[in-house]
């Protein structure tokens, strides 16, 4: 059957999550004087941060924590690792950070034109995120890119995150979608590609970041727009 249906992860296949929250975090960081508090560099303290909250939201993905511990622990144990403890400071990272990541809205290249290649091509166009559902939506509007999608799902409305089949089949009925008529784009090789995979639709792994994850019957893409020789 014909693929109709286009689910898209949102953070780091569409939305600029990376760039943004590097933004978001230096601004921050320079707001609550950290350097001069505590001789922290930013550039230390960012690639710390980033390591434990990838390994967190991987524990998010596979159940083994929900986002309240994710939101207790990133920026806390982040600063833990350079021996400051302090949990203050880092409740002002986290009160101040979902917020004003919102301020900065950037796009991943290709992202504005192979929506509105697909847009016009006639394909509905879905997001289907396992981020926060109180800032998903606000992702989409504020970036310019919410009209081009006809459903945007949110794994917190089932508390069910990818690969779990659940989400996948709310999302999918939610959109009024066949599997087999379906193909789902992500960053996530377990969330987005094994998932989708595992529940029948085509997939297609977008290698935004050359992590050269790679299987026999999986599209990978390396530019959002190389899906214009896919679609």
């Amino acid at each position: 059957m014909k693929i109709q249906h286009i689910f898209f992860d949102l953070d780091n296949t569409l939305w600029d999550h990376r760039g943004n929250a590097y933004l978001t975090l230096k601004e921050i960081f320079k707001r609550e004087e950290v350097r001069e508090k505590y001789n922290l560099d930013f550039e230390d303290f960012h690639r710390e941060y980033f390591t434990i909250n990838e390994r967190l939201w991987e524990q998010i993905r596979d159940g083994e924590i929900d986002k309240d511990y994710l939101r207790q622990h990133r920026f806390y144990d982040s600063f833990l690792f350079f021996g400051i403890d302090d949990l203050a400071l880092a409740q002002t990272f986290e009160n101040n950070f979902l917020d004003e990541i919102l301020n900065f809205n950037d796009l991943v290249p290709g992202a504005f034109q192979i929506l509105e290649y697909l847009y016009d091509k006639g394909y509905h166009i879905h997001i289907l995120s396992n981020g926060f559902k109180e800032v998903t939506h606000r992702k989409c509007e504020l970036s310019g890119i919410h009209n081009y999608f006809k459903t945007i799902t949110s794994a917190d409305e089932i508390n069910i995150r990818k690969p779990k089949p659940e989400i996948y089949d709310y999302a999918l009925k939610k959109a009024n979608a066949a599997p087999e008529e379906s193909m789902m784009i992500g960053d996530d090789w377990i969330a987005d590609v094994e998932g989708a995979k595992s529940f029948g639709l085509e997939v297609v792994y977008f290698d935004v970041f050359d992590d050269k994850f790679e299987a026999d019957d999986v599209k990978v893409i390396k530019k959002l727009l190389e899906l214009i020789d896919i679609l």
